[in-house]
């Protein structure tokens, strides 16, 4: 169905970094919070030991180096790619789901589209960030605080698409058709009008995906996103920005897992978009 290269090349990067966050404990990666001493700053390929749980070293060698406290960075990278995915996966679903029926609301019932948008307009005046870190900062730092954290600067984004949408299909004859027999109107948001929407909800759930994952590791180099015992791309690059001009490596290796990954979803995502499209289509 897909024959644009957009959606092959991004998906396979997303399928493969899905993979390599799920068999990270096989990929021959140790717990990415042990750490040794002895083993501070070293380049990758160095061999060095890791201090175990219960007190034994470990032979290991550093693929992609240590950090300052002597953690393996090839480990916490592997595993920052799942509080990555998930992260920007929850935080899709989760602004897709308050945007369709806000959306659909505001659209489909005339009387509350004023108040709705009204209060849209409201959070979109505020900088995304600065609300996230707001956000962030008044709730426990976790996974499920970032996540709603993101989710709300961008459920204003997702109800007015929707809303636009459902201006344009609610005149269309089947719409009139169905409200002049009188079905109900749940059934009509969600069963006639709602569908029509899917093609560009995807497309956006994509660039929502993007976002979040950059605003994660933006929250977490910052210092007011996930605690530091949970290894991200953020945490460890804000770990090794001291010490980046002797010892890149630490700020290199997550920032380019970062750009791929970002650069995958933007890729599905404009394929997506040029392929459900039918006067991008044509084009292509």
């Amino acid at each position: 169905m897909f024959r644009n290269w957009s959606v092959r090349i991004g998906g396979a990067a997303l399928l493969l970094l899905l993979l390599v966050s799920l068999a990270a404990p096989w990929l021959g990666t140790v717990d990415p919070s042990l750490f040794d001493a002895a083993s501070r700053d070293l380049r990758p390929g160095e061999a060095g030991e890791i201090l175990t749980l219960e007190g034994d070293t470990l032979k290991h060698t550093f693929r992609m180096g240590s950090d300052s406290f002597g953690r393996d960075i090839y480990s916490r990278v592997l595993y920052g790619t799942r509080v990555s995915l998930v992260v920007g996966t929850a935080t899709a679903l989760l602004a897709l789901a308050f945007g369709i029926v806000l959306g659909l609301t505001a659209g489909y019932l005339r009387w509350l589209d004023g108040p709705l948008m009204r209060v849209m307009d409201g959070l979109m005046a505020i900088p995304a960030i600065l609300l996230a870190i707001a956000l962030v900062a008044l709730w426990r730092a976790g996974i499920g605080t970032v996540v709603a954290a993101i989710a709300i600067t961008e459920i204003p984004r997702v109800t007015r698409l929707v809303r636009s949408l459902v201006l344009s299909i609610r005149e269309e004859p089947y719409v009139e058709a169905a409200v002049s027999l009188g079905t109900p109107t749940a059934k009509i948001m969600f069963g006639h009008i709602l569908p029509n929407c899917v093609a560009p909800l995807l497309v956006q759930g994509t660039y929502i995906v993007a976002f979040a994952i950059l605003v994660e590791a933006i929250l977490s180099f910052l210092g007011v996103g996930l605690p530091p015992d949970i290894p991200t791309w953020g945490n460890i690059m804000a770990e090794g920005r001291v010490q980046f001009v002797a010892y890149p490596h630490n700020v290199f290796f997550p920032g380019v897992f970062l750009a791929v990954t970002v650069l995958a979803v933007n890729m599905l995502g404009d394929g997506l978009r040029d392929t459900l499209d039918p006067k991008m289509a044509k084009r292509v």
